[in-house]
């Protein structure tokens, strides 16, 4: 079984995230992690509640395991348990331990995360239009990527420099 090397792509609603992961797993030929939460909350038929957020923790967790094992050098994650942290506790002002203990457990090797400069792009699962709130959220990812003692790089511009940035970052993790 291969040991790819795992990098995370944090950062709050609409800061290009999912097209990030797409465009490095084409860019390098290999495998990406999507956003879990997303096909969750499709499928829920009502608004989501405390206890939805351990499920998509653990939906999130066992898609990137299962994922990795097709990865041979690098698995790029659309997103993680710090997404679940930081919902979860803005929502309800709690987290759930689990999610918390699995977060000092799993390890990447490197967080991009995305920035606020790109346009706010319309979704039913969006909450924060306002860039105000995306700051706010971008400052706890931000925080988040300084406590984890991973590497981290802030990935800003459009898509293709946003492409070109990560790539560069990701090529120095071989230097």
């Amino acid at each position: 079984m291969s040991n790819p090397k795992r990098i995370l792509i944090l950062g709050p609603e609409s800061t290009g995230k999912s097209t990030l992961a797409e465009d490095l797993a084409k860019y390098f030929g290999e495998p990406w992690v999507p956003e879990y939460a997303r096909e969750y909350l499709e499928n829920l038929g009502r608004e989501y509640r405390y206890e939805d957020m351990i499920e998509i923790g653990k939906g999130q967790v066992a898609l990137e395991d299962a994922i990795a094992e097709n990865a041979n050098n690098y698995l790029f994650c659309d997103t993680d348990l710090r997404v679940i942290h930081i919902w979860s506790e803005h929502r309800f002002g709690k987290t759930d331990p689990w999610v918390m203990e699995q977060i000092g457990k799993r390890t990447y090797d490197l967080i991009l995360l995305t920035n606020t400069d790109l346009p706010w792009a319309p979704d039913p699962q969006r909450e924060y239009p306002e860039l105000e709130m995306r700051q706010y959220f971008f400052k706890k990812y931000l925080q988040l990527a300084k406590d984890s003692d991973f590497p981290y790089s802030i990935i800003c511009g459009d898509r293709k420099k946003r492409l070109e940035t990560a790539v560069e970052v990701i090529n120095q993790l071989e230097a």
